[in-house]
């Protein structure tokens, strides 16, 4: 939609990165996604580009909602419920921030979920081949 030719070389970068990676670093490489976006969605907001807010948002929500369906629940148990029942819970938030148009609230889902993804740095460094 606003693509540019730096667009498509960063798409064609995480393409033959994600061909390259373990599950543990896919994950990690979809949170940098949602960080960016959030960043995205947090500046038009800001500027009051709606439209591109609901764009940031939108893909937000999808990488929120790609990173629960693949949650293993039953070889993951109680880490992966409680790592879906966050998701789900960052989801709502930024629901309300994107409503609202609530920087601070994005910032607050911004931070839950960055904390996440440090926890998935970590366990993608013990498991790197």
């Amino acid at each position: 939609m606003y693509d540019t030719g730096y667009d498509s070389y960063r798409q064609t970068e995480i393409t033959v990165k994600a061909a390259n990676a373990n599950p543990q670093q896919l994950v990690v490489m979809l949170m940098d996604g949602l960080m960016d976006e959030l960043d995205r969605a947090e500046g038009h907001m800001q500027a009051k580009n709606y439209v591109r807010k609901g764009d940031a948002i939108k893909k937000s929500m999808r990488i929120l909602s790609g990173l629960s369906v693949a949650l293993d629940l039953e070889q993951g148990g109680n880490l992966a419920i409680h790592l879906k029942q966050l998701y789900q819970f960052c989801g709502k938030r930024l629901m309300k921030a994107s409503i609202r148009n609530d920087v601070a609230e994005l910032q607050q889902v911004r931070k839950i979920l960055s904390e996440i993804r440090e926890g998935w740095v970590g366990f993608a460094r013990r498991h790197a081949s």
